[in-house]
C-alpha cells in the first residue's frame, strides 16, 4: 500500500475561484435585498476583495448619492454609475455589489455578462419595505407613497433582473444561510456539478 500523501480535496470556494479566472461576481437586485451584506460575506469566503459600487460612486463624485440626485438628477448619476462599474470590472476579480438601477442599463448588463457572473438577490416587496424603511438615504423612495414606488420599481425591474446568470432568494433567514446557498449555486453553475436539493423556500435558479 502506498504511503504517498494524497492531495487535499479542493473546496467549493477554491473550485469557484479557479473557474472564475479574471471574472468578477456581481450582485444585482433592488435596494434592501442585502447585496452589500451578502457580498461582504461571500468575498470573505472566497478571499476576494469586496467593492460596493455606490461607495465608489460617492468617492468619485465627492458627494453622497442623495446629493448627486438633488444637484444633477438621476440621468447624471446613472452615467457616472455606468463608468464606475466599467472601471471596477476592468480590475477584477472582485465581488461587486451594484445599486438597484445599475443592471437596467443595457451597456452595463453587457459589460457584466462579458466580465462577470451576475447573481440576482430576489426579495418580496414586504421584505424590501421592512428593510428600506430603516434608511433615509434612498433618493427614489423620497415620495408620498414609498410602498407604491417599490411595487412600481419591482414591476419594471424584475424582468431585467431575471436576465442575471443566477437567482437567489433573499429572505429573513441568517445571512450565512444565504451565503451558503449562493456559494453552492455558484459552484454548481461554474463547475458543472449538481447542487444538493435546496430548501423548499429557496428560489435558486440558473438561467
Amino acid at each position: 500500500m502506498s504511503d504517498a500523501v494524497l492531495p487535499a480535496q479542493a473546496s467549493p470556494e477554491a473550485d469557484i475561484l479557479s473557474a472564475l479566472g479574471a471574472r468578477s461576481i456581481v450582485l444585482v437586485g433592488m435596494m434592501g435585498v442585502g447585496k452589500s451584506t451578502i457580498g461582504r460575506r461571500m468575498a470573505a469566503r472566497l478571499k476576494l476583495p469586496f467593492i460596493d459600487a455606490d461607495t465608489e460612486i460617492e468617492a468619485a463624485a465627492g458627494m453622497t448619492i442623495p446629493e448627486i440626485f438633488e444637484r444633477h438628477g438621476e440621468p447624471h448619476f446613472r452615467d457616472g454609475e455606468a463608468r464606475v462599474i466599467a472601471r471596477l470590472l476592468d480590475g477584477g476579480p472582485v465581488v461587486l455589489a451594484t445599486g438597484g438601477g445599475a443592471f437596467m442599463r443595457e451597456e452595463t448588463r453587457n459589460r457584466i455578462a462579458a466580465r462577470a457572473i451576475s447573481i440576482w438577490l430576489r426579495a418580496d416587496p414586504d421584505v424590501i419595505m421592512r428593510r428600506v424603511r430603516r434608511r433615509a438615504d434612498r433618493p427614489l423612495l423620497q415620495t408620498s407613497d414609498p410602498e407604491g414606488t417599490v411595487t412600481r420599481l419591482l414591476t419594471e425591474r424584475e424582468p431585467i433582473y431575471g436576465k442575471a446568470d443566477l437567482t437567489i432568494a433573499s429572505r429573513d433567514v441568517p445571512h450565512d444561510r444565504i451565503v451558503d446557498e449562493t456559494i453552492e449555486t455558484l459552484h454548481a453553475h461554474l463547475c458543472g456539478e449538481t447542487a444538493s436539493q435546496p430548501p423548499a423556500d429557496v428560489a435558486s435558479a440558473v438561467r
